[in-house]
């Protein structure tokens, strides 16, 4: 990610929105072109120290009129991102240095041009240490500073797919810049719900969720304010989040973003709809064969009245979370849900039968494969039991003797 002295945002006071930086194809064409000799420039950069290369950065950049410095210096921790250097890890460029200075001291002051008072030349001198050392002075003068951060060398250039991944992953870094100093941040979303709050998770951000009167969720994620109001780490954890949320589909999210020396607070909004492109990649539509299979057999049309949802329920209950694997709704507006159980480790069953424990009052079909059901603890519900595929018609065959959910649900 960027540094916060990266960020480059406006204010709508009039409206109470923060707009990171954009780059986009209508008014900024031109910068295809640059992120291309960008690219190409840390391509053929093998060998060079990390200075040079942020100077080249900067010389693509010299007669661009709008282009800001903090936009130069985000894309250079950018490429820099995408980069491996040498470091002097053990520690050697520090004992080269002395080294040089003890054999340079003895002929101070060195000058360029020797006369009667100054009568030793830099050049010369020089020749004098490469000799003492058994090295070419270029040699030296290359690594004497080389445990300094700008005169790292490049040794290998990752890069980015395109010039305009490179642009598409500086639109996200800008966002992220922005959520650093977020309070609070809402996502609301129907689809995908399994993937926000694995990523959620996986940020350690925690959360809580709410589902209104259409379907959608809410899910709301501000921390415990006594702890963080004052650091910024619960800001980073959301700028993580972020790429995450971004390869999902159907979302829209708003954060409350609080700016030093601004009293009013300010409003972030994205979503699906602003076609950022995140550097994750998108989440799988199923978490196993399995469920794909079933899927596929069951079909886009509704059986006897039950229509198939992919992960479209959230059970919560503090920090625990239960997705289910399916929902099947009936056209009566009776609702079931559906977990499919392959072959897992024993500790996965444990924590399985223990979430169907916390969320016992919520009638779950579940679907267990012949091999593992003697392995699964105690269950609150009889499992339907299959060989190697799940088939919709013993789903159909269960769901007629099941107590169906409340008709409104």
């Amino acid at each position: 990610m960027l540094t916060s002295e990266m960020g480059l945002q406006e204010y709508d006071f009039a409206r109470g929105l923060l707009i990171p930086d954009r780059l986009m194809q209508s008014t900024h064409a031109d910068y295809l072109v640059y992120a291309e000799r960008m690219l190409r420039a840390y391509g053929q950069g093998l060998g060079k120290a990390r200075r040079d290369l942020h100077f080249a950065v900067q010389d693509i950049f010299a007669d661009v009129e709008d282009c800001p410095t903090r936009r130069v210096l985000s894309f250079c921790k950018l490429l820099d991102d995408a980069s491996d250097y040498a470091s002097d890890k053990a520690g050697e460029a520090a004992k080269l240095r002395q080294r040089v200075f003890q054999l340079a001291a003895r002929y101070h002051p060195l000058v360029s041009n020797v006369d009667r008072l100054y009568e030793h030349s830099e050049q010369a001198v020089k020749q004098k240490i490469a000799a003492a050392l058994d090295r070419p002075w270029d040699w030296i003068a290359a690594h004497l500073f080389a445990d300094v951060i700008e005169f790292h060398v490049l040794t290998r250039f990752r890069g980015y797919d395109s010039p305009s991944a490179l642009l598409a992953r500086y639109n996200v870094a800008q966002v992220q810049v922005a959520l650093f100093r977020a309070h609070d941040l809402v996502v609301w979303a129907q689809r995908d719900l399994k993937a926000i709050v694995r990523y959620a998770k996986l940020a350690r951000l925690m959360h809580s969720i709410t589902r209104s009167k259409d379907g959608e969720y809410e899910l709301r994620f501000d921390g415990p304010a006594s702890v963080l109001r004052e650091t910024r780490r619960y800001g980073v954890a959301m700028a993580r989040f972020l790429p995450g949320l971004i390869t999902c589909e159907g979302w829209r999210m708003q954060a409350t973003i609080k700016i030093p020396r601004i009293s009013q607070p300010l409003q972030l909004r994205l979503g699906a709809a602003d076609r950022l492109r995140s550097p994750a990649p998108a989440p799988e539509e199923f978490d196993s064969d399995l469920e794909e299979d079933f899927a596929r057999r069951w079909g886009p049309e509704p059986r006897d009245g039950w229509r198939l949802e992919r992960e479209a329920e959230v059970l919560s209950r503090g920090q625990r979370v239960f997705i289910p694997d399916f929902v099947l709704r009936h056209e009566s507006g009776a609702c079931v849900l559906l977990e499919v159980v392959g072959f897992w480790t024993p500790e996965y069953l444990q924590a399985k039968a223990e979430t169907l424990q916390l969320f016992r009052e919520t009638p779950v079909l579940l679907a267990v494969a012949e091999s593992t059901v003697h392995r699964l603890p105690p269950l609150p519900t009889v499992p339907l039991t299959f060989k190697s595929a799940v088939r919709p018609e013993e789903v159909l065959e269960r769901l007629r003797g099941l107590p169906r959910q409340g008709e409104s649900t």
